[in-house]
């Protein structure tokens, strides 16, 4: 799989294309702004566009979502919870206080463990609440993509609408660190650097003691 990190948008959002470099299919990821920058990537690097993966449902992660649809006819992923919880006018009307647009209906809803295919490339989709209440990463050894779950020395805030300290600690104590030492960790946002492993998070994250 090939990794390609884009930072995107007024709230500076690391959006991936991630792919297979054997049948040219790809997975946007994250798309949070500049639309035709990452589309104009795709198309420089010769890719198609499957799918557009959402880590989790805040707008500045999804706002792309629905130009990239409408550019590529990609379906859109996102875990079942937050498919669900970003549904609620409730919810919709308290993030639109960031003025960016939420994102389309979600085409394909997915749940732990569940394996998103992209060309002959498998991203396993692991569950990590707390940011969120259906925040993801999406892990193919060795990459892992974190979205807000964790960031290179620090975690995604939990005081949002949704969110949980205690299930974000459990759910990266138990679910990421357990990856082997060497698994690449791509965040959400380059907070403290574009890229980490999980043996530097588990040594030197704070947030994790």
């Amino acid at each position: 799989m090939f990794i390609k990190q884009l930072i995107v948008g007024s709230m500076g959002v690391c959006c991936y294309i991630v792919g297979c470099s054997k049948t040219s299919r790809c997975a946007v990821v994250d798309p949070g702004g500049d639309e035709e920058k990452i589309l104009q990537e795709v198309k420089d690097s010769g890719l198609s566009i499957d799918a557009i993966i959402a880590t989790h449902g805040h707008p500045d992660h999804v706002c792309g979502n629905r130009r990239i649809q409408e550019a590529s006819g990609a379906e859109i992923i996102m875990h079942e919870a937050d498919a669900e919880f970003f549904a609620k006018p409730e919810v919709q009307n308290y993030f639109s206080m960031l003025g960016l647009d939420p994102s389309p209906p979600v085409d394909r809803k997915v749940k732990e463990g569940d394996v998103i295919i992209i060309g002959e490339e498998k991203l396993k989709v692991i569950h990590t609440p707390g940011h969120t209440p259906g925040g993801m990463c999406l892990y193919c050894a060795p990459d892992l993509i974190t979205g807000d779950s964790l960031f290179v020395g620090g975690i995604g805030r939990t005081d949002f609408p949704g969110g949980s300290h205690e299930e974000l600690i459990a759910a990266i104590k138990g679910k990421i660190l357990t990856l082997p030492p060497e698994t690449v960790v791509w965040p959400g946002h380059g907070y403290g650097g574009s890229r980490s492993t999980v043996k530097e998070e588990a040594r030197s994250n704070p947030y994790l003691y």
